[in-house]
């Protein structure tokens, strides 16, 4: 029986995200496959979010850095605004920090999403690309366009873990409307392909019948929290998620 697999690599600098499949292209030796499933309503909201969460992740890793900015804007306690108005008052500011942006030669680069909380207040998370020069900077430039309250500002420190993306793509509140679920990108942000390798001759699954560890090629390691493996109900096939970080040679 062949067996084999599907490695898709996404390349994020410092990271490697990957993705490993058995498909019916190939058998799985070791494996009895499970039988398929019809995925239930709670399996799909649980993979539509896993996707989401992915997208994002990824988004984040090949557009920002480690020094850029994650801002939560806010309005005064005294300001409630509806959300209409507040998409009104976010393309402005939008509009404004791009044509700052322009005067001094940076390029704008964003993800904004806009929350409510419990007991009705509005505020929205911003990733911004840090810049600056001897006149200015982003965080300066951010409180004097957001007139509607006050800014809270806080530097990225890293970006391999994914938390940012986890946050910006937080499940909606039972209080929220369906459209606080949108997060709004700039149209300049790079999306990347992945690298597909057919893996011949090899199966995820040992002779017990039990998926494999996964193992870092040479200048890498396995970050353990990123390991997802397992029978995917759906085709009966297994898979393995993972995520390879760079070595820092330096430390």
């Amino acid at each position: 029986m062949k067996c084999g697999y599907i490695r898709d690599t996404w390349d994020c600098g410092e990271t490697l995200e990957v993705e490993e499949k058995h498909t019916g292209r190939y058998g799985a030796r070791g494996q009895k496959r499970e039988p398929k499933k019809e995925p239930t309503s709670e399996d799909i909201i649980r993979q539509n979010q896993w996707k989401r969460v992915r997208e994002l992740r990824r988004l984040v890793k090949w557009n920002f850095t480690t020094g850029d900015s994650w801002i939560t804007l806010t309005y005064q306690k005294d300001k409630r605004v509806s959300w209409e108005e507040m998409i009104k008052h976010m393309q402005k500011f939008i509009r404004q920090l791009q044509a700052r942006y322009r005067k001094y030669g940076w390029t704008l680069k964003y993800i904004w999403r806009p929350q409510i909380g419990k007991r009705g207040a509005i505020h929205i998370h911003i990733l911004l690309n840090a810049e600056s020069n001897t006149e200015t900077r982003t965080e300066k430039i951010v409180r004097e366009l957001w007139t509607h309250g006050n800014p809270n500002m806080k530097v990225v420190y890293d970006l391999k873990n994914g938390d940012l993306a986890e946050y910006i793509a937080t499940p909606l509140q039972e209080w929220e409307p369906e459209k606080a679920k949108a997060y709004h990108p700039s149209r300049n942000l790079i999306r990347k392909e992945p690298a597909r390798k057919e893996i011949k001759r090899r199966s995820l699954i040992d002779k017990d019948g039990v998926v494999r560890e996964p193992k870092a090629p040479k200048g890498y390691y396995v970050d353990p929290d990123s390991i997802k493996k397992g029978i995917n109900p759906v085709t009966g096939y297994a898979y393995r998620h993972y995520t390879l970080v760079k070595i820092d040679r330096r430390i």
